[in-house]
């Protein structure tokens, strides 16, 4: 860490990893505990939404399909180390669109762990062979696999303005064939409509129960509403007095209980990432091993622990109060 901040010229918004624009002393925030590890399974994805902040797409293979033997590695090291994790999460692109995805579900489902997979639920999760998959983990581990659908708003106009004609229906029918088969599902929404939390479970809980899904709408680990991800927005920085300002604490914040990995596009081997939306940055590396992130150190990393120097970071995970987990 720079002990002082630089003399001489002014520093604009996330430019320095210690400082503030205003030269005050950045916010950090050590792992508490490695409770979510998540697997970005690649970016490609079935359709293209309006406002993805990992831009996953058709054509989008900046980070390329991690295999099942390469996951296998992680939870290898998770276990080797005893490490206090309970949850792997999968994530996109499209998981669904994964050739290993139904192998590496279920390594993790046999080892114990809680599994949560998100995804659009729709053409490539409803091809046979993914639901004859999707149905031997249900029979062998019940709710242990929990799925979590996106369904940006409880009507289809709004839904189809973020992810394009046709896509209403098809989601609709993913979450129907869940619903109908027991499996342990929920729901993504967003809050980006001028709706208050309170209009928008309103509405979810309506179309919940016209379609008879198990899904509790007053319930956010069932019904999760997540804040806006525009990196365009001017957002304040967060420093060391915030924590006391905003009366939360670094231990609420996502990078305090999880960590991501993901394999670029011509890289050797994956690695590991502070958390969900920083998937692209190289400066937010923490090492190839969930040892190596755990002893990151310099520039965005103090052994270990992440320096909050990334929009994202100030206004989905602090000032939004969001999390992927």
């Amino acid at each position: 860490m720079e002990l002082s901040p630089p003399a001489g010229r002014r520093l604009a918004k996330f430019e320095n990893p210690d400082w503030t624009a205003s030269l005050e002393p950045r916010a950090v925030v050590p792992l508490v505990r490695l409770e979510t590890l998540w697997i970005n399974t690649g970016t490609l994805c079935n359709i293209t939404c309006r406002n993805c902040y990992i831009e996953s797409s058709p054509r989008n293979d900046r980070l390329t399909y991690i295999t099942a033997a390469e996951v296998s590695a992680y939870l290898d090291e998770i276990e080797d180390h005893h490490l206090p994790t309970r949850e792997i999460g999968f994530t996109g692109g499209e998981p669904f669109m994964n050739p290993d995805i139904i192998p590496m579900l279920g390594d993790a489902l046999r080892r114990g762990f809680q599994v949560l997979v998100l995804t659009n639920a729709m053409r490539p999760m409803q091809r046979p062979r993914i639901k004859e998959g999707l149905l031997g983990l249900l029979a062998e581990h019940d709710r242990r696999l929990k799925i979590r659908v996106s369904l940006d708003h409880y009507t289809q106009a709004l839904h189809e303005r973020e992810r394009g004609a046709g896509t209403w229906i098809k989601t609709l029918q993913g979450l129907d064939w869940l619903s109908e088969n027991g499996f342990n599902i929920a729901i993504a929404g967003r809050m980006c409509w001028g709706e208050d939390e309170r209009a928008l479970r309103a509405g979810y809980g309506k179309l919940i129960a016209e379609r008879r899904w198990r899904i509790d709408p007053e319930d956010p680990s069932q019904l999760t509403l997540l804040p806006e991800m525009d990196g365009s927005y001017d957002v304040p920085e967060i420093t060391t007095r915030c924590w006391d300002i905003l009366k939360k604490s670094p231990a609420d914040v996502m990078c305090a209980r999880s960590r991501m990995v993901v394999k670029r596009k011509g890289a050797a081997a994956p690695v590991v990432v502070p958390c969900t939306l920083l998937p692209y940055e190289p400066a937010f590396e923490m090492g190839t091993t969930l040892a190596e992130a755990a002893r990151a150190d310099g520039g965005m990393f103090a052994k270990g622990a992440v320096k909050l120097c990334h929009v994202h970071c100030a206004k989905f995970c602090v000032l939004g109060g969001g999390s992927c987990s």
